[in-house]
């Protein structure tokens, strides 16, 4: 179901559509510094799905389809369900003539977005939010028989736009944030678990300075499960020093089979 035209409005605000946009710049950016990671999470979603044999298979953050076989799972399953929080209008007509697959527009955080935006939207300079006690992170729950499910780089992107917007309507010190990315990442893992799944994910980012100085930065925060098969590589998500040439960062990326 289509969302309506007051939740669009919140997802403009919020930059869900510049953000989206910008995946897509970065990537042509890179020229081809990506291809690696793509083709790895493509190679392990395609081995997933033949230990599995799925008849339904269910996409969180299918974005641009540039790290899913779509082609191959419209081969192997009856019906492809990708879920987003909005799809491009040029993957809507990617997939226009394509019968088993379903577009559904849908925030898999369980509502955050909405949430976020009714208990700080109107909060100002002299009326920050203090905690973040009142924010009700609920579990998601799909309408519909997901099948098998492949969360798709999208497990620390939940918490991205929320927590850019709160930051800069809160007072909240930084454990307060580290405790909402935690609780939202715990949300998507629990729900993984619940099910067949396969979970494709940034674990660290390893930044390097134009110096020669590195640091990491941890992006998942909660304890990924062990799973029945993984995998792990690098993804060059920023090779080219994009960064105004002072800085590179690669992704440490973990691929699981649950």
């Amino acid at each position: 179901m289509p969302h309506s035209t007051s939740y669009r409005r919140i997802l403009h605000k919020m930059g869900y559509y510049n953000y989206q946009r910008g995946l897509i710049v970065h990537h042509l950016h890179d020229e081809g510094s990506w291809n690696t990671h793509l083709t790895n999470s493509r190679n392990f979603i395609l081995k997933s799905l033949e230990i599995y044999k799925p008849t339904v298979v269910t996409v969180f953050g299918s974005g641009w389809l540039l790290d899913l076989p779509l082609m191959e799972i419209n081969e192997m399953a009856d019906e492809i369900n990708l879920v987003d929080i909005i799809h491009p209008p040029e993957v809507k007509s990617q997939v226009a003539d394509m019968k088993k697959v379903i577009l559904r527009e849908e925030d898999v955080t369980g509502g955050l977005i909405e949430e976020v935006w009714k208990r700080a939207s109107h909060k100002t300079f002299l009326n920050r939010l203090r905690s973040f006690e009142e924010i009700n992170i609920k579990k998601y729950q799909p309408a519909f028989d997901p099948g098998i499910v492949i969360s798709l780089n999208i497990l620390t992107q939940l918490e991205t736009l929320p927590v850019e917007f709160l930051r800069k309507k809160s007072n909240a010190d930084e454990e307060s944030f580290l405790q909402l990315r935690k609780k939202i990442q715990q949300n998507h893992l629990a729900f993984l678990e619940n099910n067949k799944s396969v979970l494709i994910t940034d674990r660290t980012e390893v930044v390097t300075e134009s110096s020669g100085k590195t640091s990491e930065i941890k992006s998942v925060l909660a304890d990924l499960p062990e799973g029945k098969l993984r995998e792990e590589w690098t993804w060059y998500f920023d090779r080219r020093n994009s960064d105004y040439y002072r800085r590179k960062s690669v992704l440490m990326v973990s691929a699981i089979l649950l």
